[in-house]
């Protein structure tokens, strides 16, 4: 919910072209064991060795690129992607055993044979240092993916035009990683990658990943063998064509009309996740994307200062025009937009700036004022003491029933008297003026 769309856009990308980089090794066949992690170290690499290009491995990726494109021309609900891995799979297999001397890389050759039994489950001592050891961890691991697979969601929701339950994903999600150690398992989370595979291949509903699951669970019972078989750059082939997909350039393309703002938080969250990682990028974006709407609010939030005659209906939709004569000695500020702590910096200058010439009584009219925050109250209470030193009345007019309660718990009525408190700017403007009557009547009798 909390989330800007940018930083979905920007992480999303970023994730697509990181994923795109991880499978260059295998689809140029560059033969590279030791690839760097971070992304600009890794191009370098790629740059430095792409003499080395093997190219029955490029042409094994080049024709798994060119089925898995070509697949949805003959029907959108064939699965590209195994068809690809099937008929690829098959020849690369015939190649071998027609000309022995032809070196595909297959998954048998770059893992060994892999094993088929589900391990046994263990148990863990449990103990405070066990706890004191892990629960940093286990935490940081547990918010990294709540985020991740909530975005992995919410890209998801994205492509559909469906919307996941958030509180079912992490409770299913939670289970799953309760128990998946006792087997000798990783925390899992909502995979971007694999998710928009399946939505790419026309999986939309929960069935999809139920299905996938016990697919992959008998692949690995029964067919592992065959799985052994499947050559490294097909795979690279089917991440590239869901990295693709998964960028959504046009989304980015659309984003680049927005104001500077969301173009600048996209252009952060995509940079950090490419060359760092994704906490850093969701970290630094949300902050980023944070700082910038409060300050949007804040340009949108005016302060207006009136003196002499007043318009009760201006800012409204009143056809009526009630216009109030203000007395010499009054001024009016209106604060129109939310009241809180960037805002209240800005209110704090311009008083200040209006210090030359001390008015009898100064109206703080709030009727546009849908909350206050605690930055904003303090600025107020130091306001009605300096206001108060220097003889200066303060009335506050058009506080809303939330305000009021924050201004009542803060003792704001106990400062300027609870009848200083009006519902109305005509109220207000009665009783400062009444103030100003009386302060220069007692100045001409002196």
């Amino acid at each position: 919910k909390f989330i800007p769309y940018p930083i979905v856009v920007g992480f999303t990308s970023g994730i697509a072209l990181t994923i795109f980089s991880t499978q260059i090794n295998d689809f140029l066949g560059l033969g590279l064991t030791d690839v760097p992690s971070d992304f600009l170290s890794k191009w370098g690499v790629y740059l430095s060795n792409i003499a080395n290009i093997d190219l029955p491995t490029l042409g094994v990726g080049v024709v798994s690129l060119l089925i898995i494109i070509l697949t949805p021309m003959i029907s959108k609900k064939l699965p590209g992607s195994l068809i690809a891995i099937i008929i690829v799979t098959a020849a690369v297999y015939l190649l071998k055993a027609t000309f022995p001397e032809i070196a595909v890389e297959t998954i048998g050759d770059r893992f060994g044979n892999l094993p088929t039994d589900i391990p046994q489950p263990k148990g863990f001592e449990l103990s405070m240092n066990t706890i004191n050891i892990l629960l940093p961890s286990a935490f940081t691991i547990a918010i990294l993916c709540a985020i991740e697979s909530l975005l992995s969601a919410t890209v998801a929701d994205g492509v559909t035009g469906s919307h996941t339950n958030s509180n079912t994903e992490l409770i299913g999600q939670g289970i799953a990683n309760v128990v998946v150690p006792f087997f000798g398992g990783i925390p899992v989370t909502g995979a971007i990658a694999r998710t928009m595979t399946n939505i790419t291949n026309g999986g939309r509903t929960p069935v999809a990943g139920i299905i996938h699951t016990v697919v992959l669970l008998l692949i690995f019972l029964f067919l592992m063998p065959l799985i052994n078989m499947v050559p490294m750059a097909c795979l690279a082939a089917v991440l590239i064509v869901v990295s693709y997909n998964m960028s959504g350039w046009r989304t980015v393309v659309g984003i680049f009309k927005s104001p500077k703002s969301d173009i600048s938080v996209l252009l952060v969250t995509f940079l950090l996740t490419v060359i760092f990682d994704l906490t850093i990028a969701i970290e630094i974006g949300l902050l980023l994307a944070i700082i910038l709407f409060l300050r949007r609010v804040m340009e949108n939030t005016q302060i207006k200062v009136y003196s002499e005659q007043l318009d009760v209906a201006e800012g409204t939709d009143a056809t009526t025009h009630e216009v109030l004569d203000v007395s010499h000695g009054v001024e009016v500020y209106e604060i129109d937009g939310p009241f809180f702590f960037g805002v209240a910096t800005k209110f704090d200058e311009m008083m200040r700036s209006t210090l030359g010439s001390k008015p009898i009584v100064r109206i703080i009219r709030m009727r546009k004022v849908p909350f206050i925050d605690a930055t904003a109250v303090h600025n107020l209470e130091i306001l009605i003491k300096s206001s108060q030193s220097d003889n200066i009345h303060i009335v506050l007019s058009g506080v809303n029933q939330q305000v009021r309660q924050v201004l009542l718990k803060a003792g704001i009525d106990t400062m300027i008297g609870e009848d200083h408190i009006c519902d109305n700017i005509s109220r207000a403007v009665v009783m400062a003026n009444r103030i100003a009557d009386k302060h220069r009547a007692r100045h001409h009798d002196a």
